[in-house]
């Protein structure tokens, strides 16, 4: 035989955040969110050493907590680009887009306000031109960039805003941007449920350890994070293959195109490892993830009396 066919399982575990009816392209620029994510936890609970007890009598108490909070709002934010011999002739095709989808927008209900066109960048286009033996490069034309972001709180409305962007010709969703409003009453629902851990914990050690841990209590860390769904997509492509290995043989000669694989993206949130206590656990939806790791020392009393 001239070649030898090997039957291999290729799994490509290539991270990188989603459909596009939540994260946007964004997600190819990426990768391991939740892995990112991850150790940045982890990071969060390592002990330097400005932060170990100054005595042999003290000892920490220490909680983590994560919130899975839906967005109150959203932001999706669309490329577009147009390429033309003359930035004059760009920029007319640019603003008819442009407008067009605008006024779409509005159909569906979407105030002027809630939708802004941010210049991106316009660049020179070279391609080469054939004389005799040599390809002279030249400037071939112009090619023009804009960013249209669209503000919308009903999150069942970007697959709207997918179909009338595609019918203005714009079919790049670079971004969707998740909005929480309130932080400051997410990090008092975090800090109340940590010390409440924190409090459990103390009674707990003091009960199976026979010791005696006194008040006031000092706060060592207090670290708070905050984790989108843009940076929590992850990504794979699964397939199965033959390879095919050519001999030396030089009468042999083979040419492989290889079929496109389809990556596939997921919105990977943070799970319950790691973490004393979850708050909303069940996620069906994207979601932004607020943890809090707090750390508090106590003085443990001394029994004198041997």
């Amino acid at each position: 035989m001239g070649r030898i066919v090997i039957v291999l399982l290729l799994m490509f575990a290539a991270r990188g955040m989603c459909p596009a009816q939540a994260s946007g392209n964004i997600s190819y620029s990426q990768s391991g969110g939740n892995a990112k994510a991850e150790q940045n936890e982890r990071n969060k609970r390592v002990l330097a050493k400005e932060d170990a007890p100054p005595s042999a009598t003290s000892m920490f108490v220490e909680a983590s907590v994560l919130m899975n909070v839906k967005a109150d709002e959203h932001v999706a934010v669309f490329g577009l680009a147009q390429e033309c011999v003359t930035v004059a002739e760009c920029n007319q095709k640019m603003d008819a887009a442009a407008g067009q989808f605008s006024a779409d927008l509005k159909r569906l209900g979407i105030a002027s306000s809630d939708i802004f066109v941010d210049f991106a960048a316009q660049n020179k286009i070279y391609g080469f031109q054939l004389e005799g033996n040599l390809a002279k490069e030249r400037l071939a034309g112009f090619e023009l960039k804009k960013n249209i972001s669209v503000h919308y709180q009903d999150k069942l409305l970007l697959d709207k805003l997918l179909v009338t962007a595609a019918q203005s010709k714009i079919f790049d969703l670079i971004k969707v941007d998740y909005i929480v409003r309130d932080t400051g009453g997410i990090h008092n629902r975090l800090a109340e449920e940590a010390a409440r851990l924190i409090k459990q914990k103390m009674a707990r050690h003091e009960k199976l350890l026979g010791i005696k841990l006194q008040p006031p209590a000092q706060v060592f860390a207090e670290r708070y994070s905050a984790y989108f769904p843009t940076e929590m997509y992850d990504s794979y492509t699964a397939y199965e293959a033959e390879e095919v290995s050519r001999n030396y043989d030089p009468q042999e000669r083979y040419t492989v195109q290889r079929a496109r694989k389809s990556r596939t993206f997921f919105f990977n949130a943070l799970n319950a490892d790691g973490f004393d206590a979850v708050i909303n656990p069940i996620v069906i939806e994207p979601v932004v993830q607020f943890t809090l790791y707090l750390r508090v020392k106590y003085e443990v009393e001394q029994n004198n009396n041997k």
